[in-house]
């Protein structure tokens, strides 16, 4: 059983260097549960106070009657697997790759970022190699030298259907700040694969190839999984207990998969597939995130279930990026529309994954919390980002 979420300490860390002090003013303040008028003070890298006034103090930062929101908390992102592999089989200089990904990020109005790792790889070279570790220790070092702008995690996503995953998992420990481990099954035909064809269509679009190799890959993944499939899961559940890793399900399907989640003792849930799956994660107390790509869209790339529906719903509480950085400030005003709610939308994108992970220091605009601040100014529908602060810091 995952240890409760609110016994799930992460490693303080030096994540960002603190410069100065300052006032931001005039400016409305997206609260947890309002929006006002008010200003920001800043000290130590931490708010200092709030105060809903229109004035503007002397040396203060003006913001124009912008919007002031916490920096967004980004759970699952592919962005840094895409920086290092640009294109298929092209390797990018990992300091480099890392340090554009990092300001990617911080740009969008990211301020704390869960990167996605693979965990599990195919011993004979045909697929994926495994890499994390070695970018594990190359960003940690990295975050440790204060040459990134906001604040890292891990994310170990573990794929269950693979030959190395648990050797993989042994070569991390608790110093290595894996916030999250997420259950991965990619076998073919089912969860987010469930239609053949557009797998078919992904992978060879993707990875090159003949429909004949294609075949010969979904028979070989259906015989790994029936093999070591159910020993992968669970070695996957006492590593992340090892680690002190929240844990998290991806791609449920069936209520039937929500349940073996819930015994497992998740209580994030992503991008589940269908509306039965979001239901039964409703209500086994499960948090459940979409992408915010899904969102933007209109509809999932997959052919799975719409994110703006689980939304109407009320089976949406966690927005994640995926795969455009970008789109996570951009999903939550869409939300704001749709709910005709701003805050409940913004927290979709900060208070609520924070907590999710057992971050308590931040996701909020409030006294005693993180500076991690973005500043927006709403143009319609449209945010658009003026400044980024993480940890007092300005960082975009």
């Amino acid at each position: 059983m995952n240890r409760p979420l609110s016994q799930t300490p992460l490693p303080e860390a030096r994540d960002v260097e603190v410069t100065e002090n300052f006032c931001l003013a005039n400016a409305r303040l997206v609260l947890e549960d309002r929006v006002v008028t008010g200003q920001i003070i800043v000290e130590g890298g931490m708010i200092a106070g709030l105060e809903e006034t229109a004035d503007v103090p002397f040396g203060a930062i003006d913001c124009a009657g912008d919007l002031l929101i916490p920096g967004l908390v980004e759970l699952h992102t592919d962005n840094l697997e895409r920086h290092i592999e640009p294109r298929p089989s092209v390797e990018w200089p990992h300091d480099a790759a890392i340090i554009a990904h990092d300001g990617e990020l911080a740009s969008t109005g990211i301020t704390t970022v869960f990167d996605a790792m693979r965990v599990g790889s195919s011993t004979d070279g045909r697929d994926y190699k495994a890499y994390a570790r070695n970018l594990s220790s190359e960003l940690l070092a990295l975050r440790d030298a204060g040459a990134l702008r906001i604040s890292h995690h891990i994310h170990l996503r573990a794929e269950i259907c693979s030959e190395t995953l648990l050797e993989e998992l042994d070569t991390f420990g608790p110093e290595d700040r894996v916030g999250l481990v997420s259950l991965m099954d990619h076998t073919p035909g089912q969860r987010q694969f469930r239609d053949l064809e557009k797998l078919k269509a992904y992978h060879i679009g993707k990875r090159g190839g003949s429909e004949a190799k294609f075949a010969e890959l979904v028979a070989a993944r259906k015989a790994l999984q029936e093999r070591i499939g159910a020993k992968h899961e669970a070695g996957a559940v006492a590593a992340a207990n090892r680690l002190g890793a929240v844990l998290a399900s991806h791609d449920d399907t069936t209520a039937e998969q929500v349940a073996v989640s819930a015994r497992h003792g998740i209580r994030l849930a992503e991008f589940p597939t269908t509306v039965e799956a979001a239901q039964a994660c409703r209500d086994a107390g499960i948090a459940i995130m979409m992408g915010a790509p899904n969102i933007i869209r209109g509809g999932s790339h997959s052919g799975n279930v719409s994110a703006p529906e689980l939304a109407r719903m009320d089976l949406l509480d966690i927005v994640s990026s995926d795969y455009v950085p970008a789109a996570l400030l951009s999903s939550s005003f869409r939300l704001a529309t749709l709910w005709d709610d701003l805050p409940r939308a913004i927290r979709c994108v900060t208070a609520n994954p924070a907590r999710a992970v057992g971050l308590t220091d931040r996701g909020v605009l409030a006294k005693g919390q993180r500076a991690d601040i973005a500043r927006v100014h709403r143009f319609g529908d449209t945010p658009v980002l003026r400044s980024v602060w993480c940890a007092g810091r300005r960082v975009g």
